[in-house]
């Protein structure tokens, strides 16, 4: 049977409230305006899966403290601050199910409201002279940058090989979660051992995590997100670079070409789609997200054992095993 988000919460389901409480008062604002976009992105959260992952790693350790709240304050402001620029970027109109910021306020606002988020982000980790992880996360934000506009550099050419890929989703996807498991480590653990093993843990999770992303793209469940996103903005994920790397080169040039010419057509994403289960992309890909599972559930292996590591194993599992 699969474990539910509610049980691997369960170890820190009374924290988690409280962290709630932290949320809301680092985004309020005298600002009417301001205030009522942020109600808004409280009402409309999603999995909060960093938070998550920054409480559960912290409390592997020790008990939940106020740094380990910080940690996941700032993870979760600097988050959806990118989820709101993210939407302006990509002139999408919905957001896990509801209207995007973008939607309902323009995109001035929009990306008004997300630099104001992550200036609370930066703000908060100043107020509680948390440097360490202001450090941490900064150089987050930083790879996520880099990685957003290597890939976009990237799907104008369509040539990502399978390092290239790996190089992006590490810094657009895998490094904030990485952060997360590492900001709340070092809020109750002093070993510099422990806390480098929760960096590469989130590491291996943020990947898989990733790749899972990629083939719910693909999928028949509904995932939220219009179908074949990735194809229509020409985004070389993993499903589609091995089977590339596994067809003849003839039939691989020919589905680069309508892509790279027709990507909104229907008929050439049938074509792509059905090119990439032919030729063994998503059972490979799915091969490839539960090595990183397993090597994520493998650094867990060395950690005190508790409550909290074994429901950072189960998100281990719920990651790789999620349809939405």
């Amino acid at each position: 049977m699969k474990t539910s988000l509610n049980q691997i919460k369960s170890p820190i389901e009374n924290e988690l409230k409280l962290f709630d409480t932290h949320f809301k008062k680092a985004i309020s604002s005298r600002v009417s305006l301001l205030d009522k976009i942020s109600y808004y992105i409280v009402k409309t959260k999603g999995k909060q899966f960093r938070p998550l992952i920054a409480l559960l790693s912290a409390k592997v350790f020790g008990p939940i403290n106020e740094e380990s709240y910080t940690a996941a304050t700032m993870v979760e402001l600097l988050h959806t601050a990118t989820l709101v620029h993210d939407d302006v970027v990509d002139e999408s109109d919905q957001r896990r199910g509801f209207f995007s910021i973008n939607a309902l306020w323009k995109n001035k606002i929009a990306v008004l409201v997300g630099d104001y988020l992550l200036s609370k982000g930066l703000l908060v980790a100043l107020e509680k002279e948390q440097y360490a992880m202001l450090k941490i996360l900064s150089e987050a934000v930083s790879a996520m940058s880099e990685g957003e506009l290597l890939q976009l550099e990237k799907a104008r050419r369509l040539d990502i090989t399978e390092d290239i890929y790996f190089d992006i989703i590490k810094q657009k996807t895998a490094t904030l979660i990485s952060a997360s498991c590492t900001c709340g480590a070092i809020s109750t653990c002093q070993s510099e051992e422990y806390i480098l093993t929760m960096k590469r843990f989130g590491l291996n999770l943020g990947i898989a995590y990733q790749i899972k992303d990629d083939l719910m793209d693909l999928s028949e469940h509904n995932t939220g997100k219009p179908k074949i996103h990735d194809i229509r903005e020409k985004k070389m994920t993993l499903p589609l670079i091995i089977a590339l790397k596994n067809a003849p080169h003839p039939e691989s040039f020919q589905i680069i070409q309508s892509i790279r010419n027709h990507s909104e057509d229907e008929t050439v994403i049938r074509k792509a789609v059905q090119f990439i289960i032919q030729y063994n992309g998503i059972n490979q890909s799915i091969d490839r997200m539960n090595e990183y599972r397993d090597l994520a559930l493998k650094d867990l292996a060395t950690l005190p054992s508790n409550d909290a590591r074994l429901a950072l194993e189960q998100l281990c599992y719920f990651v790789t095993e999620r349809e939405k």
